[in-house]
């Protein structure tokens, strides 16, 4: 038995035995990819065309409409029909198990994915497959990045996203775990900083005229709108242009720093900014509404910062993952981690590989950092 298994090791090394780690994850009957392993795929693919920029289509063929009694019969043969309809190098495999069939084809463009969708139907009707049936088959096209996403809008189309709306269970446990300690740490931050706010909002009203709290549209995760809650930091209706050409310009040229060193990622002595606001700025102290965005369920206790609308007009693809897979966060990766000697794309890279990484010690871990960060002050404008 010994021999045998050395034999089988010394074989596999010198390249004897030839096959596919991937066959593994194929169904036996249709040579098709299971549905986690698929979703794998579109995530991959998604990512690969986020940096690269090359476009990708996902084809879904929706069969839930077919009502035949032998199902399996009826899915064997329409997995076939794809099989026919596709190129050996286009990714198939169950979206939906049992129910959508789906497909990624890359190194094409629209009018290539509209002729397979045309070819995938033609197959459905002939008489070997669904025959007449196939009129119940629901065949569409997504196309990654979208084309209306050329204007840099934040993508709609979350079939692209199915490992946004997988419902593992260990995933959703660490979901809901991960929202039970927001919970408790934003009513716990609100009884533990609750003189703050008697403090600071006799501050500000003594000192500007104006509302205590400054309310801003921001991003959430999956592109939805939230209004975001600060302490004022600024002269009341100041202008907003001032930071909009600032961030736009910081983003496209991807440095934190001016040529002398002077660094430029915070706009230092910003004129919209109060004597109470440049204080309450350089302790952070002006976040601490914050707390209420975290027990509405907008934001999390950690995440990546919400970025304002405009902001994201700059974005380049791989920067939407920000948006798209987390939540967005009172502190972060970025916040413990040099915040102003960070350029955009510096602080994008720590978002994701927050994101990468997450687990429940990490959140502790920039947690208890967060404080120490607040109390130094350092890199904050």
């Amino acid at each position: 038995m010994k021999s045998f298994l050395r034999n089988t090791a010394r074989n596999i090394r010198r390249g004897v035995f030839q096959f596919k780690c991937t066959d593994f994850l194929k169904e036996a009957d249709s040579g098709l990819y299971v549905e986690d392993y698929f979703h794998e795929m579109v995530c991959l693919e998604r990512r690969r065309a986020e940096r690269s920029g090359r476009a990708f289509f996902l084809l879904l063929a929706d069969l839930e409409g077919l009502s035949h009694e032998n199902r399996a019969e009826i899915t064997r043969r329409a997995a076939k029909k794809v099989t026919a309809a596709t190129r050996e190098i286009d990714l198939k495999g169950w979206y939906s198990q049992g129910h959508v069939l789906g497909v990624i084809l890359t190194e094409t463009d629209r009018d290539g994915a509209e002729k397979v969708k045309t070819k995938l139907l033609e197959g459905f009707g002939e008489a070997d497959a669904l025959g007449a049936d196939a009129e119940l088959v629901k065949v569409s096209v997504h196309a990654f990045p979208e084309e209306k996403a050329a204007g840099k809008r934040i993508p709609e189309d979350l079939k692209l996203y199915p490992d946004l709306s997988t419902k593992k269970s260990l995933k959703k446990k660490g979901t809901l775990f991960k929202r039970a300690v927001d919970i408790a740490g934003s009513i716990g931050g609100l009884i533990l900083f609750s003189p703050f706010f008697l403090i600071i909002p006799a501050l500000i009203k003594l000192t500007s005229k104006g509302p205590v709290f400054f309310r801003q549209t921001r991003v959430g995760r999956l592109g939805q709108n939230f209004t975001f809650l600060k302490f004022r930091s600024m002269h009341a209706g100041a202008d907003p242009a001032i930071h909009s050409e600032y961030i736009k310009k910081l983003i496209n040229e991807d440095s934190a720093w001016k040529g002398d060193g002077e660094k430029i990622y915070k706009i230092s002595d910003d004129p919209r900014v109060t004597r109470v606001g440049k204080f309450l700025r350089k302790t952070s102290l002006d976040e601490l509404p914050q707390f209420l965005n975290v027990l509405s369920g907008d934001m999390s206790l950690v995440g990546p910062r919400p970025p304002i609308p405009y902001e994201m007009e700059s974005y380049e693809l791989w920067h939407w993952r920000r948006v798209m897979e987390a939540k967005p966060g009172l502190t972060g990766l970025w916040q413990v981690s040099g915040r102003s000697t960070k350029s955009y794309n510096e602080m994008v890279r720590l978002d994701i590989r927050y994101m990468d990484r997450w687990s429940l010690w990490l959140d502790l871990k920039i947690i208890f950092l967060t404080p120490l960060a607040m109390l130094s002050s350092k890199d904050a404008y």
